[in-house]
């Protein structure tokens, strides 16, 4: 059975998320991987796996890319949409979410809070750059702790009185963990005050100034964490809805993205197929030195090509970027 239907990838710096929705927006199915340095291969088994594991034959009639590997995985898969992550969310969320206002979103390296009015949306912020906000440190301190992270939460939810952490920098963070530890503290109420640490983090950082009205949405890798629900939950005192595939919603909004781009433009795809999965690409850098600019211009190659081969192979590349000028650019 042919399934006319939309692919939506989300390339981050700790996971890579794939996904299909049908011609209706409806959510089919999902894969979720580790990227480990390796967005290309990362891609390439996400499309392999919604292959091997696919109820239908899929005929994709458009698709988008999201993340901070969005160019990257656009140009590997012949994206026709290719969009930041606050646009991705916000479409989902306002898309499966009814009457959604507000977004928060942890992932692995990063967070973001957005801001949404009638479905559009009229503010965010994204932090970058403090770890103790993130779902990276929330692994680190757990393995401190001895706990696997997928118990995390369930252990957290029977603290009675969370400990007191402080949260406004990872380095203070883990140390005020370590000394409040070696103090006897129980495990529960240390996890749990991390969930208190990493929410007051967040809401002091990005929310900071910020309306927060209900409905409240928790996207993210970290929303699957109940302790942080929980945590955000009393600071927030009122209810937060973590929607069944938060963790790929991301990649569910440039699908969603990716149709209305079809439905609206009603041009064909220029998606590659889902055989580039089996293609070997390879990836170049290399400084221009045409200006004082000095940019570092990245090249995507498919195939077995050396760089010294490049010039006479223009037409293996495939994609580049790095340049402030069009002196690089191809097509």
């Amino acid at each position: 059975m042919s399934l006319n239907s939309y692919l939506g990838i989300d390339v981050g710096s700790v996971t890579t998320k794939a996904a299909i929705v049908d011609e209706n927006g409806k959510f089919i199915d999902g894969y979720m991987t580790r990227t480990s340095g390796k967005p290309v291969v990362a891609v390439q088994n996400s499309l392999n796996k919604l292959i091997e594991q696919a109820k239908y034959e899929y005929n994709i009639l458009g698709v988008g890319t999201t993340g901070s590997g969005r160019n990257l995985a656009g140009a590997l898969v012949g994206a026709d949409v290719i969009k930041n992550e606050i646009t991705a969310h916000a479409v989902a969320a306002s898309t499966y979410i009814p009457n959604v206002q507000t977004i928060l979103e942890i992932g692995g390296q990063d967070s973001k809070i957005i801001i949404l009015r009638d479905g559009i949306v009229t503010d965010f912020a994204m932090n970058t750059v403090c770890a103790a906000g993130t779902g990276s440190f929330l692994d680190q301190q757990a393995s401190r702790l001895n706990v696997p992270i997928q118990n995390f939460g369930d252990i957290a939810l029977k603290s009675k009185s969370p400990a007191r952490i402080a949260g406004r920098c990872g380095v203070f963070a883990e140390s005020d963990l370590i000394h409040k530890q070696q103090l006897g503290y129980p495990v529960e109420d240390l996890l749990y005050g991390l969930c208190q640490a990493l929410v007051r983090n967040y809401l002091s950082n990005l929310a900071l100034g910020k309306e927060i009205l209900s409905t409240v949405a928790f996207q993210g890798g970290v929303a699957t964490n109940s302790g942080m629900v929980k945590a955000f939950e009393e600071a927030l005192n009122t209810k937060v809805v973590v929607p069944e595939n938060h963790q790929t919603m991301g990649a569910i909004g440039a699908a969603l993205l990716a149709m209305e781009n079809h439905q609206f433009n009603n041009i064909p795809t220029k998606f590659k197929g889902f055989s580039v999965g089996e293609i070997s690409f390879n990836s170049y850098t290399n400084q221009c030195g045409g200006c004082a600019n000095n940019c570092e211009i990245i090249t995507i190659v498919e195939g077995d090509i050396t760089s010294a081969e490049l010039n006479n192979k223009t037409d293996k590349i495939i994609a580049r970027w790095g340049g402030t000028c069009g002196r690089w650019d191809i097509g």
